[in-house]
């Protein structure tokens, strides 16, 4: 024999639609509170490892201006690693110029392209200058053009200068081509900026 369990309203449909229903809220209300409580430890998570990592960069930057250079390159590395955008530039300024590393070209490339991809426009200037001269990888003046737009898209100054000495190696064509280029890597948000 099957028992149905009533909500002890006749009018309401299924016999078991008022149990469904309060069984319903309850998983409903717990979910949301669940949720709720997930969302306050991720923002406080957050915070603290914002402060965390705000505290670490300014230890890094410390070192780095007291001339430690390897110190500084030990704590730039793991909020680089992390995606600070700041400390993925000057960990690439200290392999651009040998202090704390050996002097790396190609990896000074990488860690400001990381930043470059995040609109940091310090880095997309020296990316410009790095390609320009064919550091850490082949001269390129469409990519060289590219960053250095980029770059002053984003309101640094330097790189206006840098755009309009590597445009005047280049020819009406390639300034074309480089132009597309940074407005295909602008409007997807840096994750299509080419090789």
């Amino acid at each position: 024999m099957m028992l149905l369990l009533t909500s002890g309203h006749p009018t309401s449909g299924h016999p078991t639609s008022g149990l469904t229903r309060s069984l319903a809220g309850r998983l409903v209300r717990r979910l949301i509170f669940a949720l709720m409580l997930a969302m306050f430890l991720a923002i406080s998570l957050t915070g603290a490892t914002g402060r965390a990592m705000a505290a670490d960069f300014d230890k890094a930057k410390a070192a780095y201006e007291a001339g430690d250079y390897a110190t500084a390159a030990q704590e730039f590395r793991p909020l680089a690693e992390a995606g600070d955008a700041k400390s993925q530039f000057n960990l690439g300024v200290m392999y651009d110029n040998g202090q704390g590393v050996p002097q790396n070209y190609a990896e000074a490339m990488s860690w400001y392209r990381r930043a470059a991809e995040t609109g940091h426009a310090k880095a997309q200037n020296n990316l410009g200058f790095l390609c320009s001269n064919g550091k850490g990888v082949p001269q390129d003046y469409i990519t060289a053009h590219m960053w250095a737009n980029l770059a002053a898209s984003n309101s640094n100054d330097l790189s206006t200068g840098l755009r309009a000495i590597i445009a005047s190696e280049m020819s009406p064509a390639e300034i074309e081509r480089a132009q597309a280029r940074a407005a295909q890597c602008l409007a997807s948000k840096y994750q299509d900026c080419g090789g």
